[in-house]
């Protein structure tokens, strides 16, 4: 418990929860809101592709958007760890934050999993209809993904301890 308490009293966590202005944290919750739906979105979107929505598309194309993904997913992990900073009590004492991580993690391995099929296959630059395997997890990926999202919306709910010194009552 100490360690949350130390966190919940470092000057960026501070800053975080008591700035009157809207950059401190509505902007980094903005932030993380942003690049979640850049990398979440784009992980949709290429796995509705997969489960043979375009398929009448090559592969090849594609691949441009994961820079964009990963961009998305860095934008998200560095604002995650700022709002972190800011309520750790909050979410390391609430097991939907857990998983969360657990989802984006099992996500974006998939998205990972899905990059490397698409692109190893010889006939990435022509239209073709996904392997079943790929479709399979396709489908997977859009569970994961929407829990994440809904994971996540739900973590403003579901705490019992906003910070350290409602724990320790």
């Amino acid at each position: 418990m100490n360690i949350l308490s130390v966190l919940e009293q470092t000057a960026l966590s501070v800053w975080l929860r008591e700035s009157p202005t809207m950059w401190g944290f509505p902007f980094v919750l903005f932030l993380h809101t942003l690049g979640l739906g850049i990398v979440a979105g784009l992980g949709v979107a290429l796995n509705l592709w997969a489960l043979g929505w375009a398929e009448r598309y090559p592969a090849a194309p594609l691949q441009r958007a994961f820079p964009v993904a990963f961009a998305g997913f860095a934008l998200a992990l560095v604002s995650g760890v700022l709002l972190l900073v800011a309520y750790p009590t909050k979410a390391l004492t609430d097991p939907v934050f857990y998983l969360k991580l657990v989802l984006i993690g099992a996500a974006l391995a998939q998205l990972d999993w899905l990059r490397r099929r698409l692109f190893a296959a010889p006939l990435a630059d022509r239209p073709a209809r996904p392997d079943r395997s790929i479709r399979l997890l396709a489908g997977v990926a859009l569970a994961l993904w929407a829990g994440a999202v809904l994971t996540g919306r739900l973590l403003a709910y579901t705490y019992n301890y906003l910070t350290a010194a409602d724990l320790m009552q």
